[in-house]
């Protein structure tokens, strides 16, 4: 759907459906909400005094008006205390009107941007927040159903600003909130499709359409590619794979040495049992977003074409699925990584860290100012984070931490440092191989982190997102299912390197 900018009044829009907002602060209006109630002759003040409704976080009233304006409804929304408001609040406070519009049939809808008038709230920051929030809450994944329901659908969003001064910023935060939603939205279906449908060759398929929009360079290494390669790590998890795995390489600017580049990685395991150490079949059925890493660097590469960043940024998403046959690894086999490390096979269930450990060695012919792989790869860091709160993070390089964790903020695809410390090694050490691919239950998140780190010899980071890429429940902008988490935390990194 696309965002309209008009430079105006907010009461007197066309649309069927206005949304303006209010604070948690008693019954003094301002700004835009006070022109609107002035132009409804009282309705919206009178609704505060009878105390229908208090501004509290994510309140909605919806507000009829008797031919005083043009619009059929005012929807206003709550945003909370001013002094705990910030841009993950325009999002919620975007999203949850944006909702309401739809329940009630809302077609075309007019908003101000939400924050704008706030001290310390850039215009064009406020504006990309409440675009965000308002497209990422209307996405729908419905592709596998024959027969649709009935859905309410809305037409077109206008954003309406009285100042003149403003529409240049406010346009910026659309066109970038358009372009990173587009991302998000190729991400969710990703993880969402049925492991049938999203196999490493699905993968590929996208791959290259994103690469032929947007004028990238493509490489998709077959089994023998990755022979040549001597991907013996990678290889080791294919193996029992029925569908064929594909190494996926799509570079932005591939042809500029002149400019910085940053690698990213993707784990794209697109169904994971297990292997032979196989997974217990309660909740398996979710193990088809174990591709959510790779599926996040698809989706923000898509976004870095869109927007056409200033970087060489390349995209690496090593895929295959991990399956028990005759012909799969197995534990205490021994595998040679193409940087001819060994490691001894303990559980063919960490094979997530076998696949980046190839990609990883693979980076680094680019000589990357910074490298990032993100993936879904221990229950572990779930623990210890929770669920939908935020990723791990480890690095070897403090500024590319910080620069994470201020976009994660900003974002609100927060990370989390977590230590790399060499005690660790402990946990992967082999009597038999240079190393182990899992330290056992007591390894914990650390173990996995230390073991990548065997592989790398630049600037880096690892994001473990397994708590955050695929979500049981409905929550304000982010649906249940692929929650697209990455991509708003990657491409906000890259515009601010």
């Amino acid at each position: 759907m696309k965002v309209y900018v008009d430079q105006g009044l907010i009461q007197t829009s066309s649309a069927d459906t206005l949304i303006v907002n209010l604070f948690a602060e008693g019954v003094s209006l301002r700004g835009a909400i006070l022109a609107l109630d002035q132009a409804l002759e009282g309705k919206i003040q009178l609704i505060l005094q009878n105390g229908d409704f208090r501004g509290k976080k994510g309140e909605v009233v919806v507000v009829y008006p008797h031919k005083e304006i043009a619009a059929k409804r005012v929807i206003i929304v709550g945003l909370g205390k001013r002094e705990a408001f910030d841009v993950e609040g325009v999002r919620q406070a975007s999203a949850v009107a944006i909702k309401r519009a739809v329940d009630i049939n809302a077609k075309n809808v007019a908003t101000i941007v939400h924050g704008a008038g706030i001290d310390g709230f850039p215009v064009n920051l406020s504006a990309q927040a409440t675009t965000e929030g308002a497209l990422l809450a209307l996405y729908r994944f419905t592709a596998s159903k024959q027969d649709h329901e009935e859905e309410r659908k809305l037409e077109s969003i206008r954003i309406v600003e009285a100042d003149e001064s403003k529409i240049s910023d406010i346009k910026e935060g659309v066109r970038i909130a358009e372009a990173v939603v587009s991302g998000v939205y190729l991400t969710r279906d990703l993880v969402n499709m049925p492991p049938n449908v999203a196999t490493p060759t699905k993968l590929a398929d996208v791959a290259e359409e994103i690469a032929n929009t947007y004028n990238m360079n493509l490489l998709v290494g077959d089994r023998e590619w990755a022979a040549a390669h001597q991907m013996g790590a990678y290889l080791s998890v294919a193996k029992g794979a029925g569908e064929p795995p594909k190494f996926i390489v799509i570079e932005h600017n591939g042809e500029r040495n002149d400019l910085a580049t940053v690698v990213l990685i993707g784990k794209g395991i697109t169904f994971d049992s297990g292997g032979i150490s196989i997974k217990p079949s309660d909740g398996m059925g979710e193990m088809k977003s174990d591709m959510a890493g790779a599926a996040a660097v698809l989706g923000t590469m898509k976004s870095v074409g869109i927007l056409n960043l200033p970087f060489k940024i390349i995209g690496i998403a090593p895929c295959t699925e991990n399956m028990p046959d005759a012909s799969a690894y197995r534990p205490s086999d021994i595998v040679t990584a193409s940087n001819g490390k060994t490691i001894e096979i303990i559980s063919t269930d960490a094979e997530g860290r076998l696949i980046l450990a190839d990609a990883l060695v693979y980076a680094k012919k680019y000589n990357p100012m910074a490298v990032i792989d993100l993936a879904t790869l221990t229950g572990a860091c779930v623990i210890a984070l929770g669920k939908g709160i935020a990723a791990g993070l480890f690095s070897n390089d403090q500024n590319l931490q910080e620069k994470l964790v201020a976009s994660g903020e900003v974002t609100h695809d927060r990370v989390w440092p977590m230590p790399l410390w060499d005690d660790y090694k402990k946990a992967i050490k082999s009597e038999v191989a240079d190393m182990k691919n899992t330290g056992g239950r007591n390894g914990g998140v650390g173990a996995s982190a230390i073991f990548l780190k065997e592989f790398i010899d630049y600037p880096w980071v690892h994001l473990d997102i397994a708590g955050m890429a695929f979500s049981d429940k409905d929550d304000a902008y982010i649906p249940a299912g692929g929650t697209g988490y990455g991509v708003r935390l990657l491409v906000d990194f890259l515009r601010n390197l």
